[in-house]
């Protein structure tokens, strides 16, 4: 089949990789976001996927919207018979959707219907899934509800963060994205619509999503820690300022600390919760780089009694 693949963020890259490397379909295009400022300077920067695109010598559209006329008029040249998805990160208009002969197929990163929405990893592991995936489907109007091509399964760590499960879903589902364009362009597969049971949905993971409040249990504290790494990052105020939490671990034995309440040992920084206490093993003070939470706590010199964290957050 001829292919228009869609996609922005690193994540999608190994999708895009798998479909190029395919003898049986050719990638003739590429739709991306818009380039978009990074980095301290705020240059504007191509996505991930308009880069690889580039290297591999394949035309890439940037439109500011999916509806544009000119990005469609390119699109109906172009003429592909199915357009695969994965994370392109903007909704797509039905007169988009009715270019390709075959449609337009995402991946999704959860086991549809659980988890429709734009963050199903982190989700995922807020709520303590032990089993996720990915899944292929046609996509429709509604919200990740159309029919699902294929599935495949993936088993959640108990240290995972939300990068480190997106990762292996990203390169597990690149082998389920090519497989399902086999299956559609040789017609031996059939979508087959989501069971009305089990949706579950799954919005962007905001900044105040990430603030820990320490009279959660600790369980709940870990898996908020764990589910927003790499972003936007869980965090905490320590002295009026920004703390970020990179990765804590928890300590079922020691429920001597309030909510909050630091305890600094020699190599170690414990902090209470509304169950047992954690371990910092991470942290990112404002304006600084990652560093070990015990380092952090010398520099600051922790007082007794000193606590992360507003009191009054419940």
């Amino acid at each position: 089949m001829k292919l228009v693949f869609a996609g922005t963020p690193e994540v999608a890259v190994p999708a895009l990789d798998a479909l190029i490397a395919s003898d049986r379909h050719e990638v003739a295009a590429v739709v991306t976001r818009p380039d978009a400022p990074a980095g301290r300077g705020r240059h504007l920067v191509a996505s991930p996927v308009a880069q690889r695109a580039e290297e591999a010598g394949i035309e890439v559209l940037k439109p500011v919207k999916p509806g544009d006329e000119a990005f469609l008029a390119r699109l109906r040249e172009i003429a592909p018979d199915c357009c695969p998805v994965v994370a392109y990160g903007a909704l797509l208009p039905k007169v988009a959707l009715d270019v390709p002969a075959r449609g337009w197929v995402n991946l999704h990163f959860s086991l549809l219907p659980a988890w429709r929405g734009a963050a199903p990893v982190q989700h995922a592991i807020l709520a303590g899934d032990e089993m996720t995936g990915a899944a292929t489907f046609q996509i429709e109007e509604g919200l990740d509800s159309g029919p699902v091509y294929g599935v495949i399964t993936e088993h959640v760590r108990p240290t995972d963060t939300a990068g480190d499960l997106l990762t292996r879903l990203a390169f597990a589902g690149s082998g389920l994205l090519a497989a399902t364009m086999d299956g559609i362009e040789d017609s031996t597969l059939k979508a087959v619509p989501q069971p009305s049971e089990g949706v579950s949905v799954a919005p962007k993971i905001t900044v105040e999503d990430a603030h820990v409040d320490w009279h959660a249990p600790a369980l709940r504290i870990d898996r908020v820690v764990r589910g927003c790494t790499p972003a936007p990052g869980a965090w905490t105020v320590f002295r009026g300022e920004r703390l970020k939490l990179i990765s804590v671990q928890l300590l079922p034995d020691r429920t001597d600390l309030a909510p909050g309440v630091l305890s600094v040992g020699k190599n170690n920084v414990y902090v209470g919760t509304g169950s047992h206490a954690v371990e910092l093993l991470w942290v990112q003070p404002q304006g600084k780089k990652p560093m070990r939470a015990a380092d952090w706590a010398r520099g600051v010199r922790i007082a007794p009694g000193e606590r992360v964290g507003a009191p009054d957050v419940r």
